[in-house]
């Protein structure tokens, strides 16, 4: 294969042949692999393990989801930057991704099988980094392969397929009823997708020599200076990502306990009445991860949709704090509407704000690098958001999700105005 260099802008320029499928079904892949056991799998597996106790599953949710997404949070960059200065004839993203792919679906049957929190911990630790190995390697093939003005395109479409799977993944947490396959069997789908992807796409090819990579270096992979005006934007769009993400890691992880505290239902009921919400959301998200992208791509306001998604998606964080405080038939309604909102918010974040952080990158010669540090943006609120929520929801008692939720919604609209510090981006 000949080096592919970074994909030009001309109108006449597409992505090459066949990557507009296998791109978005890798992306299916690990999103499918982890977000069903962080926005469900794991809450259910604790439950087991602690025999129903729901305080001692709410303080373990928060150790092993705040303790994975450190281990996502570093693995992102180190990852970005190894990749980019990779010199192998499999290519430069190519070699990161299998690795990825094979350690994710062990470490997840770890998980599965786990009898105890100290492997369970131990095992997601492990799917997390894999995970994210695979995420920092595929994400950065989008400026590898794609011209700017069809980016906005791409990355609806792996923006539609995130909500695709956390749907399945609701399905698979209520159809199968073995902890083993709930998490397995993602990791066999994200494994299959992700190696059709790594087998079908023509990777960048690094020539000339590079330098070894120093400890020094090791530790500026994880900051950048937003103050300097070459950052100047691409740390706006990070701090509008994190705080966007934060508002929405607010929801998401403890969806079930909730459900379960508030609203009194085993865990087959939790699991049914996750399903059903799940899919009422995705199918906002779908429809708004195709919308977004098209429309920020036609109108060029990546901006204006990124700050509606915010917004958007804070309201449906609101209806979900107001759920407790009625009646139960009521709040389980209001659930479902908030549910609506917030898929209709994030599919459009989510098609718009990749298509956005892509236009802001400063150097193409370290893209995934850069793109690892804005995916801190994704991996750590998925920290931070479940190691302050156990505590605190906790602490507060009875009103406790309530706070929790009104929190993320603030957090979240902040995140949509802060995009407007962002000066090249429209």
């Amino acid at each position: 294969m000949n080096d592919i260099k970074t994909a030009p802008d001309t109108k006449n320029q597409k992505e090459p042949k066949g990557y507009a499928v296998t791109y978005p079904l890798a992306n299916f892949g690990f999103m499918f692999a982890i977000l069903t056991g962080t926005l469900g799998g794991l809450a259910v597996k604790l439950q087991h393990i602690n025999n129903g106790d729901l305080s001692a599953a709410t303080a373990q949710l928060a150790l092993v989801t705040g303790v994975g997404a450190l281990f996502a949070l570093l693995s992102q960059p180190l990852v970005g930057r190894l990749s980019d200065r990779t010199r192998s004839r499999f290519g430069m993203r190519r070699p990161w991704i299998f690795v990825g792919l094979i350690g994710a679906a062990l470490s997840l049957f770890l998980v599965g099988s786990a009898e105890d929190l100290p492997l369970i911990l131990v095992g997601w630790c492990a799917a997390q980094t894999f995970n994210n190995f695979v995420q920092a390697a595929i994400t950065a093939t989008l400026p590898d392969q794609v011209p700017k003005h069809r980016r906005g395109i791409i990355s609806g479409l792996a923006g539609m397929v995130s909500p695709i799977a956390i749907l399945l993944g609701a399905i698979s947490l209520n159809v199968l009823h073995s902890d083993l396959l709930r998490f397995a069997i993602p990791g066999f789908v994200s494994l299959i997708f992700g190696l059709l992807f790594v087998f079908t796409f023509r990777d960048r090819k690094l020539v000339g020599e590079v330098p070894p990579l120093d400890i020094k270096e090791f530790f500026t992979l994880f900051v950048f200076n937003p103050f300097k005006e070459k950052y100047h934007d691409l740390g706006w769009a990070w701090l509008s990502k994190f705080l966007v993400m934060f508002g929405y890691c607010t929801v998401g992880t403890y969806s079930l306990l909730l459900l379960a505290t508030k609203f009194g239902m085993s865990v087959e009921q939790q699991t049914q009445y996750h399903m059903y919400i799940n899919f009422i959301s995705i199918i906002a998200m779908v429809i708004m991860s195709i919308v977004g992208g098209k429309l920020s791509d036609k109108f060029g306001k990546r901006r204006l949709f990124v700050c509606i998604a915010g917004i958007t998606t804070a309201v449906g964080i609101l209806f979900y704090a107001v759920s407790p405080l009625i009646d139960k038939s009521t709040g389980i309604l209001l659930i479902f509407i908030g549910a609506t909102l917030l898929g209709l918010g994030m599919g459009n974040f989510f098609a718009t704000d990749q298509a956005l952080c892509a236009d802001v990158l400063p150097s193409k010669e370290n893209t995934a690098k850069d793109l690892g540090v804005l995916n801190i943006a994704n991996a750590l609120p998925q920290s931070i958001a479940p190691a302050v929520a156990g505590p605190l929801i906790l602490a507060v008692g009875d009103n406790g999700y309530t706070v929790w939720f009104i929190i993320g919604a603030i957090i979240c609209v902040l995140g949509g105005a802060i995009v407007y510090k962002i000066k090249t981006v429209k």
